[in-house]
């Protein structure tokens, strides 16, 4: 799954958001889901999440207009991917 998603902020706010999400996402999803990996490299972020006994691996890259996402979706999943990133995109605008 690739997708990008429009950002109207600097990137080094952008950044911020991503953790502060990250953050909260873990506290309101930790009996559903773990966030197994978080490993930024400069303005990529490596992550692993594990959904329902389900793994999700890929990056999220900020740049100075998009957050840009690769994911690798179970098989199973895949067939939901443009809801998924439905489901992403708004919680994005809620940033």
């Amino acid at each position: 799954m690739h997708f990008k998603i429009p950002h109207k902020t600097t990137k080094v706010l952008a950044i911020l958001k991503v953790k502060q999400a990250l953050d909260a996402a873990r506290q309101q999803l930790k009996d559903h889901a773990t966030i197994e990996k978080e490993e930024w490299q400069g303005d990529m972020l490596h992550f692993a999440a594990n959904l329902k006994g389900k793994t999700i691996t890929g990056t999220l890259e900020v740049t100075d207009t998009d957050f840009v996402i690769d994911a690798q979706l179970p098989l199973l999943w895949r067939i939901f991917e443009g809801k998924i990133e439905s489901m992403i995109a708004e919680q994005v605008k809620q940033l």
